[in-house]
């Protein structure tokens, strides 16, 4: 017995060391009297902003850390500059270095190589007005408002329109306009892209649920026209 428990102990040991690297799990918010008003689409509309939110708030830190500096021409840090434009979207305030434009027009400009103010900041605000325009100005929502699957659906576009221009063109002096990912003979970091996808995703997947919604109510009533006259009680006596 105690030459099997020497001859099991290195397989013991490569068993333990090879155990799945834990990754956190899935987090559920409190519960909250708003959702009382809130449909099933709603939810998974105000989740997705969130988390759509989230990471375009981890863009612009990831940014910053490769650019910094951008956020100087903004605010004494990088988080104050990431405070600065929270406020501004939550609030609904425009953002100075892009005048009075907002949604593409905002990212458009934020693109151009000759835009002189803080591009991160001016990218990422611009990014997530066009994603709250395309959810009809809201950020949550409730059972008296809708969302346009189509306008959903090009925001994704436009996402991904804004990352080939990021990645493609460049300053006058042939500098990118931002570094973002990395690929290089010291290593590849694709983060930015892989966090950009992930909003891309999510904007895809609400845009498809939503369309689905409303070809799903047409069935069940279709359903429930066709199964009515078998679904009678019968009498049993």
């Amino acid at each position: 017995m105690h030459r099997l428990g020497l001859a099991l102990a290195p397989l013991l040991l490569v068993a333990c060391g090879s155990a799945p690297t834990p990754h956190g799990e899935v987090q559920s918010e409190a519960f909250s009297t708003r959702e009382l008003i809130q449909s099933d689409s709603n939810r998974m509309a105000s989740l997705a902003m969130r988390d759509n939110l989230n990471s375009l708030f981890l863009l612009m830190d990831k940014l910053y850390r490769r650019n910094p500096a951008e956020w100087k021409k903004t605010a004494d840090s990088p988080e104050a500059a990431v405070e600065f434009v929270r406020i501004a979207l939550r609030e609904g305030l425009g953002w100075g270095p892009l005048g009075e434009r907002r949604d593409v027009a905002a990212l458009d400009l934020a693109l151009k190589p000759e835009f002189q103010g803080d591009r991160v900041a001016a990218f990422i605000y611009a990014t997530a007005d066009s994603i709250i325009t395309a959810h009809g100005g809201s950020t949550s929502f409730n059972l008296v408002q809708g969302v346009d699957a189509q306008h959903v659906y090009n925001a994704a576009r436009n996402m991904e329109i804004a990352m080939w221009v990021l990645a493609s063109r460049r300053k006058a002096d042939g500098t990118p306009l931002l570094l973002s990912n990395e690929m290089s003979a010291a290593g590849r970091n694709l983060s930015f892209e892989r966090e950009m996808g992930k909003v891309i995703g999510r904007l895809d997947l609400l845009a498809s649920f939503t369309t689905e919604k409303y070809r799903r109510a047409v069935i069940s009533y279709a359903q429930g026209v066709v199964a009515g006259p078998f679904l009678q009680f019968l009498p049993v006596k």
